[in-house]
């Protein structure tokens, strides 16, 4: 069997579809994407086709270490999220050319579902308190939502209050017993976030989600200390190098590798044996599409540490598209009292909707982060 031909997908919400041919028919799909920077991601993937096609797509181990190693420069969101998609595509390939799912590929899954939370409320957090009630409603045990709006370096007890009311109300709204989880979103710095770790800590919060950017994560012992909250990072580290560090350290309890940015299938694998051994959680980050959350999936089947699974059903963002309009067989995300089942069929175990694709991919995209600014004009971490 040989790779025939790579063709790339743009599609809405915000999306980047990957297809990967053989000469035997076979056919495989990956999700590489940097959400806001797609194109630049598709330039990428074509310019690493130049090398795939003719090969062997069974040998995703070299080709992963090709892609990776064969150029001078290497890693950070592009590259490593154009091999993403490269890598779930191929391990696609190999599943369905075998009849097997990838977890059974991967050693076996050890667990039959596995745990999701569901985003709530937008990007300014507010009258949320509702909208969780909802989201409880139809199932879900644990939610997420934003901690706050833009904070600079060192900003007003007023915002901290604001963060801690909204936070409260949904509390109160959802019981003791819902899981909670809180993105800082990257939006706060250091000064700050040790104040609101600590202000936070009577709602006992599933985790706290990037309470500094992951460059700042010198920061993370100062907030540890200041609170017991499990902190969760990692959607914005591409490789095990990166992660190397961060699970050298001791302070992150929860790592969010992102099957469509941090290498795909193979390398989050990887990065994934590494959090066991340093007895640190699983959470994939995945607020993309299905072929993204299907390679999540086969992962969080075969790691012992994983414990919930982040996924995009119904979020703000997909306002021209869900997750579900991509794929014929939509029962395969089957969600039950807030879990959802690991895919049983070959490969990814998706069948996506490949007419429906290319006329979305007609229209495309061209989403971009919003820009915020503080109130003296400054730009403000989105």
């Amino acid at each position: 069997m040989k790779i025939t031909k790579l063709t790339t997908y743009i599609v809405p919400p915000r999306w980047l579809f990957l297809k990967i041919e053989t000469d035997e028919g076979v056919v495989g799909w990956g999700e590489p994407v940097v959400e806001g920077r797609a194109l630049t991601v598709e330039a990428a993937v074509h310019e690493l086709s130049d090398y795939l096609v003719g090969k062997d797509p069974f040998l995703i181990e070299d080709h992963w270490n090709v892609l990776y190693r064969g150029g001078f420069y290497r890693g950070g969101a592009i590259h490593m999220s154009a091999l993403a998609g490269i890598d779930q595509a191929l391990w696609d390939i190999k599943g369905k050319a075998l009849g097997q799912p990838v977890h059974s590929l991967l050693g076996g899954q050890c667990r039959d579902r596995i745990k999701v939370y569901s985003w709530i409320g937008g990007d300014r957090p507010s009258d949320v308190a509702n909208n969780a009630r909802e989201v409880v409603a139809r199932g879900f045990k644990a939610i997420k939502l934003n901690g706050c709006e833009e904070m600079q370096i060192v900003d007003t007890n007023e915002k901290i209050d604001k963060a801690v009311e909204t936070i409260g109300l949904i509390r109160d709204a959802i019981g003791p017993h819902v899981g909670i989880g809180v993105d800082f979103h990257g939006r706060v710095h250091r000064p700050m976030a040790k104040v609101l770790a600590k202000e936070l800590e009577p709602f006992k919060l599933m985790f706290i989600e990037e309470p500094v950017l992951s460059e700042n994560r010198e920061a993370l012992r100062e907030i540890a200390n200041h609170c017991s909250t499990p902190i969760a990072l990692g959607e914005r580290l591409y490789s095990r190098w990166d992660f190397k560090s961060v699970l050298s350290d001791g302070f992150v309890d929860i790592i969010q590798p992102d099957l469509s940015h941090a290498g795909g299938i193979t390398e989050c694998r990887k990065i994934a044996a590494m959090a066991e051994a340093y007895d640190v959680a699983l959470a994939p980050h995945c607020p993309l599409g299905p072929i993204a959350l299907a390679a999540c999936l086969q992962v969080d089947a075969v790691s012992y540490n994983a414990f919930i699974q982040e996924q995009s059903l119904g979020i703000h963002y997909n306002e021209a598209n869900d997750i579900l309009d991509y794929i014929s067989n939509k029962e395969v995300f089957a969600y039950e009292d807030g879990f959802v089942s690991i895919p049983q069929g070959p490969g990814l175990g998706i069948e996506v909707d490949e007419a429906y694709v290319m006329e979305r991919a007609k229209e495309g995209h061209r989403w971009r982060n919003p820009v915020w600014r503080h109130s003296d004009g400054s730009v403000a971490e989105w």
